[in-house]
Protein backbone atom coordinates (compact mmCIF):
# COMPACT_ATOMS: atom_id res chain seq x y z
CA UNK A 1 0.00 0.00 0.00
CA UNK A 2 1.25 3.34 -0.81
CA UNK A 3 -1.37 6.26 0.03
CA UNK A 4 -4.66 5.75 2.09
CA UNK A 5 -8.00 7.23 1.86
CA UNK A 6 -8.85 8.72 5.53
CA UNK A 7 -11.52 10.84 5.09
CA UNK A 8 -13.61 10.86 1.87
CA UNK A 9 -14.21 13.82 -0.87
CA UNK A 10 -17.56 14.96 -1.85
CA UNK A 11 -16.52 13.39 -5.32
CA UNK A 12 -13.29 12.28 -5.65
CA UNK A 13 -12.18 9.50 -8.93
CA UNK A 14 -9.40 8.41 -10.96
CA UNK A 15 -9.51 10.18 -14.33
CA UNK A 16 -6.97 10.04 -17.28
CA UNK A 17 -7.18 11.85 -20.67
CA UNK A 18 -10.15 10.01 -21.37
CA UNK A 19 -11.37 6.68 -23.46
CA UNK A 20 -11.40 7.40 -26.54
CA UNK A 21 -12.90 5.38 -30.27
CA UNK A 22 -15.72 3.60 -28.42
CA UNK A 23 -18.49 6.01 -28.93
CA UNK A 24 -19.99 4.47 -31.85
CA UNK A 25 -20.54 1.46 -29.58
CA UNK A 26 -22.30 3.83 -26.75
CA UNK A 27 -18.96 4.09 -24.32
CA UNK A 28 -18.83 7.34 -23.59
CA UNK A 29 -14.86 9.11 -23.21
CA UNK A 30 -14.85 10.18 -19.08
CA UNK A 31 -11.36 11.43 -18.08
CA UNK A 32 -10.58 14.74 -16.78
CA UNK A 33 -12.72 17.22 -17.02
CA UNK A 34 -9.69 19.70 -16.88
CA UNK A 35 -7.32 18.07 -19.42
CA UNK A 36 -5.11 21.41 -19.41
CA UNK A 37 -4.78 21.26 -15.80
CA UNK A 38 -4.37 17.35 -14.97
CA UNK A 39 -1.79 17.50 -17.82
CA UNK A 40 0.16 20.48 -16.07
CA UNK A 41 0.53 18.41 -13.14
CA UNK A 42 1.64 15.08 -14.19
CA UNK A 43 4.07 16.76 -16.29
CA UNK A 44 5.23 18.56 -12.46
CA UNK A 45 5.22 15.29 -11.33
CA UNK A 46 7.67 13.46 -14.32
CA UNK A 47 4.57 11.69 -16.09
CA UNK A 48 3.12 11.50 -19.60
CA UNK A 49 0.60 14.38 -19.49
CA UNK A 50 -2.43 11.84 -19.99
CA UNK A 51 -1.52 9.45 -17.04
CA UNK A 52 -4.26 8.94 -14.57
CA UNK A 53 -4.70 11.89 -11.71
CA UNK A 54 -6.90 11.90 -8.88
CA UNK A 55 -9.67 14.62 -9.59
CA UNK A 56 -10.35 16.38 -6.50
CA UNK A 57 -14.05 17.92 -5.82
CA UNK A 58 -13.98 20.62 -2.71
CA UNK A 59 -14.62 19.04 0.26
CA UNK A 60 -12.16 16.69 -1.02
CA UNK A 61 -10.40 13.74 0.38
CA UNK A 62 -7.62 13.51 3.13
CA UNK A 63 -4.58 11.47 2.47
CA UNK A 64 -2.13 9.69 4.32
CA UNK A 65 1.02 8.87 2.30
CA UNK A 66 2.42 5.38 3.55
CA UNK A 67 5.48 5.91 1.20
CA UNK A 68 7.28 8.56 -0.03
CA UNK A 69 5.86 10.38 -3.07
CA UNK A 70 6.73 13.19 -5.28
CA UNK A 71 3.10 14.73 -6.00
CA UNK A 72 1.81 17.63 -7.79
CA UNK A 73 -1.16 19.58 -7.40
CA UNK A 74 -2.96 21.74 -11.00
CA UNK A 75 -6.06 23.29 -11.31
CA UNK A 76 -8.17 24.85 -8.70
CA UNK A 77 -6.38 25.94 -5.14
CA UNK A 78 -8.03 24.32 -2.34
CA UNK A 79 -5.66 25.39 -0.11
CA UNK A 80 -3.31 22.45 0.13
CA UNK A 81 -1.36 21.46 3.21
CA UNK A 82 0.92 18.51 4.49
CA UNK A 83 0.35 17.65 8.44
CA UNK A 84 -0.80 21.53 8.78
CA UNK A 85 1.90 23.36 6.98
CA UNK A 86 0.42 24.86 3.53
CA UNK A 87 2.37 23.28 0.58
CA UNK A 88 1.68 25.46 -2.67
CA UNK A 89 0.01 24.24 -5.92
CA UNK A 90 1.62 24.36 -9.72
CA UNK A 91 5.47 22.84 -7.58
CA UNK A 92 6.83 19.55 -7.49
CA UNK A 93 6.44 18.10 -3.78
CA UNK A 94 8.35 15.23 -1.94
CA UNK A 95 6.01 14.20 0.93
CA UNK A 96 7.61 11.81 3.27
CA UNK A 97 6.26 8.95 4.64
CA UNK A 98 3.05 9.02 7.62
CA UNK A 99 2.52 12.26 6.04
CA UNK A 100 -0.94 13.80 5.80
CA UNK A 101 -1.93 15.60 2.63
CA UNK A 102 -5.39 17.60 3.18
CA UNK A 103 -7.11 20.66 1.33
CA UNK A 104 -9.07 23.26 3.66
CA UNK A 105 -10.55 26.18 1.59
CA UNK A 106 -11.65 26.26 -1.82
CA UNK A 107 -10.10 29.65 -2.69
CA UNK A 108 -10.62 29.57 -6.92
CA UNK A 109 -11.69 27.01 -9.12
CA UNK A 110 -13.54 23.71 -9.20
CA UNK A 111 -11.36 20.70 -9.78
CA UNK A 112 -7.77 20.13 -8.64
CA UNK A 113 -5.36 17.09 -9.60
CA UNK A 114 -3.47 15.16 -7.45
CA UNK A 115 -0.47 13.16 -9.80
CA UNK A 116 2.02 11.29 -8.50
CA UNK A 117 5.37 10.66 -9.95
CA UNK A 118 5.06 6.67 -11.50
CA UNK A 119 1.27 7.26 -11.80
CA UNK A 120 -1.42 5.57 -10.05
CA UNK A 121 -1.66 1.45 -10.38
CA UNK A 122 -5.61 1.03 -10.79
CA UNK A 123 -8.01 -0.64 -13.22
CA UNK A 124 -7.86 -0.40 -16.54
CA UNK A 125 -10.41 -0.42 -19.41
CA UNK A 126 -10.46 0.00 -22.99
CA UNK A 127 -7.58 1.05 -23.07
CA UNK A 128 -7.92 3.79 -20.15
CA UNK A 129 -7.77 3.99 -16.09
CA UNK A 130 -10.40 6.74 -16.13
CA UNK A 131 -13.56 5.75 -13.58
CA UNK A 132 -16.92 5.02 -15.58
CA UNK A 133 -19.05 6.04 -13.39
CA UNK A 134 -21.97 5.05 -14.78
CA UNK A 135 -20.78 1.66 -16.05
CA UNK A 136 -18.86 1.46 -12.63
CA UNK A 137 -15.92 -0.08 -14.20
CA UNK A 138 -12.51 1.65 -14.55
CA UNK A 139 -10.31 3.31 -11.82
CA UNK A 140 -10.57 2.46 -8.53
CA UNK A 141 -13.31 -0.53 -8.89
CA UNK A 142 -15.78 1.82 -10.93
CA UNK A 143 -16.14 4.26 -8.77
CA UNK A 144 -15.53 7.12 -6.64
CA UNK A 145 -13.19 7.02 -3.35
CA UNK A 146 -13.94 6.13 -0.12
CA UNK A 147 -12.77 6.07 3.18
CA UNK A 148 -10.23 3.31 3.93
CA UNK A 149 -9.26 2.67 0.23
CA UNK A 150 -5.99 1.84 -0.40
CA UNK A 151 -4.18 3.21 -3.49
CA UNK A 152 -0.47 1.85 -4.80
CA UNK A 153 2.18 3.54 -7.16
CA UNK A 154 3.34 1.78 -10.20
CA UNK A 155 6.86 2.89 -9.14
CA UNK A 156 8.31 3.11 -5.79
CA UNK A 157 11.66 5.67 -5.57
CA UNK A 158 13.74 6.60 -2.21
CA UNK A 159 13.90 9.67 -1.31
CA UNK A 160 15.46 9.72 1.91
CA UNK A 161 18.76 11.47 0.49
CA UNK A 162 16.37 14.56 -0.62
CA UNK A 163 14.10 14.56 2.49
CA UNK A 164 16.97 13.83 5.13
CA UNK A 165 13.57 13.08 7.49
CA UNK A 166 11.92 16.40 6.98
CA UNK A 167 7.96 16.07 6.59
CA UNK A 168 8.23 17.35 2.77
CA UNK A 169 10.21 19.48 0.29
CA UNK A 170 8.95 21.71 -2.15
CA UNK A 171 11.18 21.96 -5.39
CA UNK A 172 12.07 25.28 -6.22
CA UNK A 173 10.49 25.60 -9.22
CA UNK A 174 6.83 26.11 -10.62
CA UNK A 175 4.76 26.79 -13.46
CA UNK A 176 2.54 28.87 -15.14
CA UNK A 177 -0.90 27.79 -15.36
CA UNK A 178 -2.01 31.03 -17.80
CA UNK A 179 -4.20 29.05 -20.12
CA UNK A 180 -3.34 30.73 -23.15
CA UNK A 181 -7.23 31.14 -24.31
CA UNK A 182 -7.28 34.80 -25.38
CA UNK A 183 -9.84 35.84 -22.97
CA UNK A 184 -8.51 37.24 -20.05
CA UNK A 185 -12.67 36.81 -18.49
CA UNK A 186 -12.50 33.55 -16.68
CA UNK A 187 -16.37 33.13 -17.33
CA UNK A 188 -16.42 34.03 -20.71
CA UNK A 189 -16.34 31.26 -22.98
CA UNK A 190 -15.50 30.97 -26.81
CA UNK A 191 -18.29 29.16 -28.98
CA UNK A 192 -18.71 28.11 -32.22
CA UNK A 193 -22.30 27.39 -34.02
CA UNK A 194 -24.04 24.38 -33.65
CA UNK A 195 -25.89 22.62 -36.38
CA UNK A 196 -29.27 24.49 -35.16
CA UNK A 197 -27.96 27.64 -34.50
CA UNK A 198 -30.27 29.31 -36.71
CA UNK A 199 -33.08 27.28 -35.18
CA UNK A 200 -33.19 30.10 -32.34
CA UNK A 201 -35.29 33.67 -32.82
CA UNK A 202 -33.55 36.39 -33.18
CA UNK A 203 -33.79 37.59 -29.79
CA UNK A 204 -32.89 33.98 -28.11
CA UNK A 205 -29.77 34.44 -30.63
CA UNK A 206 -29.19 38.08 -29.42
CA UNK A 207 -30.05 36.79 -25.92
CA UNK A 208 -27.42 33.74 -25.98
CA UNK A 209 -24.55 36.42 -26.67
CA UNK A 210 -25.40 39.09 -24.63
CA UNK A 211 -27.17 37.68 -21.10
CA UNK A 212 -25.24 35.67 -18.16
CA UNK A 213 -26.27 32.51 -17.77
CA UNK A 214 -25.92 30.65 -14.02
CA UNK A 215 -24.80 27.32 -13.38
CA UNK A 216 -27.62 25.69 -11.57
CA UNK A 217 -26.97 22.86 -8.55
CA UNK A 218 -28.24 20.68 -11.28
CA UNK A 219 -25.19 20.34 -12.55
CA UNK A 220 -22.16 17.38 -12.38
CA UNK A 221 -19.45 15.62 -14.16
CA UNK A 222 -22.14 15.12 -17.26
CA UNK A 223 -23.47 17.94 -17.52
CA UNK A 224 -24.03 21.90 -16.27
CA UNK A 225 -27.23 22.74 -16.35
CA UNK A 226 -27.89 27.00 -16.55
CA UNK A 227 -30.08 28.75 -15.39
CA UNK A 228 -32.02 32.66 -16.17
CA UNK A 229 -32.99 33.22 -19.55
CA UNK A 230 -35.03 30.52 -21.40
CA UNK A 231 -34.21 30.56 -24.86
CA UNK A 232 -37.25 29.58 -28.12
CA UNK A 233 -36.68 27.92 -31.65
CA UNK A 234 -38.51 28.90 -34.68
CA UNK A 235 -38.26 25.27 -35.53
CA UNK A 236 -40.93 22.62 -34.05
CA UNK A 237 -39.51 19.52 -35.85
CA UNK A 238 -37.80 16.08 -34.41
CA UNK A 239 -34.88 15.67 -34.57
CA UNK A 240 -32.77 12.47 -34.86
CA UNK A 241 -30.44 11.25 -32.09
CA UNK A 242 -26.39 12.55 -33.42
CA UNK A 243 -23.07 12.59 -31.65
CA UNK A 244 -22.25 14.84 -29.78
CA UNK A 245 -18.98 15.95 -27.49
CA UNK A 246 -17.67 17.61 -24.37
CA UNK A 247 -18.15 21.19 -25.10
CA UNK A 248 -21.45 20.50 -26.97
CA UNK A 249 -24.25 23.01 -25.93
CA UNK A 250 -27.85 21.90 -25.94
CA UNK A 251 -31.55 23.38 -25.68
CA UNK A 252 -33.94 21.38 -23.71
CA UNK A 253 -37.54 21.60 -24.28
CA UNK A 254 -37.86 24.12 -21.34
CA UNK A 255 -35.75 26.84 -23.31
CA UNK A 256 -32.95 26.24 -20.71
CA UNK A 257 -29.18 25.39 -21.72
CA UNK A 258 -27.01 22.14 -21.17
CA UNK A 259 -23.49 22.34 -21.79
CA UNK A 260 -22.13 18.61 -22.09
CA UNK A 261 -19.04 17.61 -19.78
CA UNK A 262 -16.57 15.08 -19.50
CA UNK A 263 -19.09 12.25 -18.18
CA UNK A 264 -21.76 13.42 -21.36
CA UNK A 265 -23.44 10.77 -23.61
CA UNK A 266 -22.85 10.16 -26.63
CA UNK A 267 -25.54 10.90 -28.53
CA UNK A 268 -28.33 13.44 -28.19
CA UNK A 269 -31.75 14.81 -29.51
CA UNK A 270 -31.76 18.08 -28.81
CA UNK A 271 -31.10 21.05 -30.75
CA UNK A 272 -27.12 21.91 -30.59
CA UNK A 273 -26.97 25.67 -30.91
CA UNK A 274 -22.94 25.93 -30.30
CA UNK A 275 -20.21 24.28 -29.14
CA UNK A 276 -17.41 25.27 -26.86
CA UNK A 277 -14.09 25.94 -28.45
CA UNK A 278 -11.54 23.33 -27.56
CA UNK A 279 -9.52 25.73 -26.25
CA UNK A 280 -12.04 27.14 -23.54
CA UNK A 281 -13.34 23.59 -22.20
CA UNK A 282 -10.86 23.49 -19.48
CA UNK A 283 -11.75 27.01 -18.32
CA UNK A 284 -15.40 25.76 -18.08
CA UNK A 285 -14.20 23.24 -16.08
CA UNK A 286 -13.34 24.96 -13.45
CA UNK A 287 -16.52 26.93 -13.47
CA UNK A 288 -19.02 25.49 -10.11
CA UNK A 289 -22.51 25.78 -9.37
CA UNK A 290 -23.27 29.69 -8.80
CA UNK A 291 -20.51 30.80 -11.33
CA UNK A 292 -22.00 33.10 -14.16
CA UNK A 293 -21.67 32.28 -18.19
CA UNK A 294 -20.78 34.62 -20.87
CA UNK A 295 -20.84 33.28 -24.18
CA UNK A 296 -18.51 34.82 -27.62
CA UNK A 297 -18.91 33.52 -30.95
CA UNK A 298 -15.92 33.03 -32.33
CA UNK A 299 -14.99 31.44 -35.83
CA UNK A 300 -12.65 28.55 -36.76
CA UNK A 301 -9.72 30.00 -37.16
CA UNK A 302 -9.74 31.73 -33.90
CA UNK A 303 -10.46 28.22 -32.51
CA UNK A 304 -7.79 26.41 -34.03
CA UNK A 305 -5.25 29.34 -33.43
CA UNK A 306 -5.88 29.13 -29.59
CA UNK A 307 -5.81 25.65 -29.11
CA UNK A 308 -2.24 25.57 -31.10
CA UNK A 309 -1.30 28.45 -28.38
CA UNK A 310 -2.12 26.30 -25.67
CA UNK A 311 -0.59 23.04 -27.36
CA UNK A 312 2.28 25.30 -27.61
CA UNK A 313 2.43 26.24 -23.89
CA UNK A 314 2.14 22.48 -22.66
CA UNK A 315 5.07 21.48 -24.98
CA UNK A 316 7.47 24.24 -23.87
CA UNK A 317 6.24 23.13 -19.98
CA UNK A 318 6.75 19.33 -20.69
CA UNK A 319 10.75 19.93 -22.06
CA UNK A 320 10.87 22.68 -19.28
CA UNK A 321 9.98 20.28 -16.15
CA UNK A 322 11.54 17.63 -17.90
CA UNK A 323 15.05 19.15 -17.92
CA UNK A 324 14.50 20.13 -14.57
CA UNK A 325 13.88 17.01 -12.77
CA UNK A 326 16.65 15.71 -14.48
CA UNK A 327 18.72 18.18 -13.09
CA UNK A 328 17.41 17.78 -9.77
CA UNK A 329 17.83 14.08 -9.27
CA UNK A 330 21.22 13.52 -11.48
CA UNK A 331 23.13 17.05 -10.10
Amino acid sequence: MSLRIIKTGVLDSIQDAGRFGWQFQGVNPTGVMDRFSASIANMLAGNNPDAATIELHFPASVFLFERPALIALGGADFAASVNGEPVPSLHPIIVNKDSLLLFSAPLHGARTYLAIKGGIDSDEWLGSQSTHLQAMIGGYHGRRLHKNDQLFFKINIDYSSILQNKEFVVLPWKVDQARENGSENSNELFVLPGREWDWLDEKSKADFLSASFTISQQSDRMGYRLNDIPLHVVNSEDLVSSAVSFGTVQLLPNGQLIILMADHQTTGGYPKIAHIISAHQSKAAQLKAGDKIHFRMTDQQTAERLLLKQQLHLLQLQNACTFRLDEFFNK
